[in-house]
């Protein structure tokens, strides 16, 4: 049952320094390559027979392994994002991939709306894999680690709707509230 959160006391048993790397499954490494460089823009290298490595604008990066076109698909919960400099720029990109969709395989489209601190849309590729493609402020999600008014961890004294309203609209906290409030 969802709920609020409290942070650990606990020192962690792994002394991790970032987060690396995730794994998308592809059907075709061709048909895959050609949508992340042509209609993402991402930066791509192959690294064996089946697998890709993608990667944008800082050192995390994606393996793609091409597996079984039988597995399930994802539900639009797992999704990767990917930033654009503006709110126009969501639009005309989702203009785009609506222009394209056919010729490469994309499944599925959304329409753009505000959703927690982004403007976006989302687009489920080939593979069925779901990109949302976003409009942030500068440092992207950095502002839910910098200011404690959008973190929920630990406010038992929120009632349902402001938890909803700070999840699905942090950045109006931050602008609206006086940081001392």
């Amino acid at each position: 049952m969802p709920g609020i959160t409290h942070r650990s006391t606990t020192k962690p048993l792994i002394k991790t320094r970032f987060l690396s790397h995730g794994t998308l499954e592809v059907d075709n490494l061709q048909a895959s390559r050609r949508f992340y460089e042509e209609v993402l823009g991402l930066e791509v290298v192959q690294q064996a027979l089946i697998a890709l490595v993608i990667r944008l604008g800082s050192n995390h990066v994606y393996a793609c392994v091409e597996s079984s076109p039988d597995r399930p698909p994802m539900s639009l919960l797992h999704h990767n994002g990917l930033d654009v400099a503006s709110k126009e720029e969501v639009d005309e990109a989702h203009r785009q991939v609506l222009e394209v969709r056919k010729e490469y395989g994309i499944l599925d489209v959304t329409e753009p709306v505000e959703q927690h601190g982004t403007y976006s849309f989302y687009l489920q590729d080939l593979d069925r894999n779901w990109w949302e493609i976003c409009y942030l402020p500068e440092g992207g999600y950095s502002f839910r680690f910098e200011d404690d008014r959008v973190d929920l961890t630990g406010r038992t004294d929120l009632s349902r709707a402001e938890v909803i309203k700070i999840a699905q609209r942090p950045l109006e906290i931050i602008v609206d509230t006086p940081a001392d409030a």
